[in-house]
């Protein structure tokens, strides 16, 4: 049995559906195919956005045309092509200038009487852009060669729907990986962190860590700036059932107003200037694993009812989106400010943190911590040597008695730049 002509020429054209092809290439491919169905002197694809046509793809056609712009307002035939869901002919009297005059190839002067035509391509409802067909000979064009156009212009948006849907796919699996490599690094570079010291304070915290990781109940970290809070966010992690799983850390004091709620439950897109596409937001990425508030007596009053009842149902909405996502969570959250004393200053909600306090813990400072400065003096003179290449580094008598009678308000990280200062001044 043999195969019709015109379905020879499209088979081709349905395979490429399947590949990955550049989508500039799909476009002209897209041309080529209708030329051996249409044959004509030029053939036009054109996407409409804002108030005007942009060729994505031309045949018979120069190849600046790809550069220009065709403002709607200024191009009655093009108007008139677009006014209509079905494939028109442009009348033969029709006064109105060509857009593609001095474009066709071959023929440089103002373009004479001829036969053109055209059809937009809708995706669903929108209306995506216009197909053009421009033939140098009067009455080239058949009646039958408009119901072939309509159809074809059927098959230019399934076409232009699969690059649409190409590029998300492309834009998402880059944003995932880029998140996926930040976390990844994130949680190495804690993983190769952990506690040092032995004091009695330091004994007392190890130990209420190992009896809460376990658990799934929520943790207020407290403590002052520089103490260790995240080291015991990650403690928590390490030893949880949720180990295997992601530990999604936010810093809820760098992130703009604005941008906190996007940042936590995601967007779609269009739900706000910037937001070009749709995104998930730290709730979803923690899945499963455990979510890392840092910061978190920083968070607006706006931002806290919608946390709390993230908290309490377990389901969360992106930014401008009706639909509702579980989440399964185990939520970590840490301040360096007296949250009853926020509440009672009514700049935290009391039940948002009744939730969160569920078990707190407290984490030491370094004055309280003893001998432990020193152990952790050995520890970062240790890292600055190895990273400094030096053979030998260690402190002096008095030395550490500095250390030892020094109150450390800027604890564990103060200590920390403290020596890799000592460490680079011994070179």
């Amino acid at each position: 049995m043999m195969t019709h002509p015109v379905l020879l020429r499209l088979i081709p054209l349905v395979s490429d559906l399947s590949k990955d092809i550049p989508a500039a290439e799909r476009y002209q491919r897209l041309l080529h195919a209708l030329h051996q169905l249409l044959p004509c002197d030029a053939l036009a694809l054109l996407r409409w956005e804002d108030d005007h046509l942009r060729p994505v793809a031309v045949h018979g056609l120069s190849p600046d045309t790809l550069g220009r712009r065709f403002t709607l307002s200024k191009q009655p035939r093009l108007a008139y092509l677009l006014a209509e869901r079905t494939p028109r002919r442009i009348p033969v009297d029709s006064p109105w200038p060509d857009p593609y005059d001095g474009l066709v190839d071959h023929h440089q002067e103002q373009l004479q009487v001829h036969d053109c035509v055209g059809c937009p391509v809708y995706l669903h409802d929108h209306c995506w852009g216009l197909i053009t067909l421009d033939a140098l000979q009067p009455g080239h064009f058949a009646e039958a060669d408009l119901a072939t156009l309509a159809a074809f212009a059927e098959l230019a948006a399934a076409t232009v729907m699969t690059i649409q849907r190409i590029e998300q796919l492309a834009k998402r699996a880059d944003i995932a990986q880029s998140d996926a490599e930040r976390y990844r690094l994130a949680l190495t570079a804690k993983a190769e962190r952990t506690w040092i010291g032995n004091s009695p304070a330091s004994q007392r915290l190890l130990s209420d860590i190992e009896c809460v990781a376990a658990s799934d109940l929520t943790v207020l970290i407290s403590g002052e700036t520089g103490v260790g809070k995240e080291l015991v966010a990650s403690a928590l992690h390490a030893q949880s059932h949720r180990a295997e799983q992601p530990l999604v850390s936010v810093n809820c004091a760098a992130l703009p107003e604005n941008l906190v709620e996007s940042e936590l439950f995601g967007h779609v897109r269009g739900a706000f200037s910037g937001a070009l596409h749709e995104r998930r937001g730290k709730f979803e990425w923690a899945h499963q694993g455990t979510l890392f508030l840092d910061a978190v007596g920083e968070l607006p009053l706006s931002v806290q009812a919608k946390l709390l009842r993230a908290l309490q149902s377990g389901h969360i909405q992106r930014v401008g989106s009706d639909h509702e996502h579980r989440v399964d969570v185990r939520i970590v959250a840490a301040t360096n400010r007296d949250l009853a004393q926020e509440v009672a200053a009514g700049r935290f909600r009391a039940d948002l943190y009744h939730r969160l306090s569920v078990y707190p813990l407290s984490v030491p400072a370094l004055r309280e911590r003893g001998q432990d400065v020193w152990q952790l003096a050995g520890y970062f003179l240790e890292q600055n040597r190895s990273r400094l290449g030096l053979r030998g580094l260690r402190l002096n008598p008095e030395a550490y008695r500095a250390l030892q009678q020094h109150d450390w308000p800027g604890n564990v990280r103060e200590l920390e730049h403290l020596i890799a200062r000592a460490a680079l001044n011994a070179t």
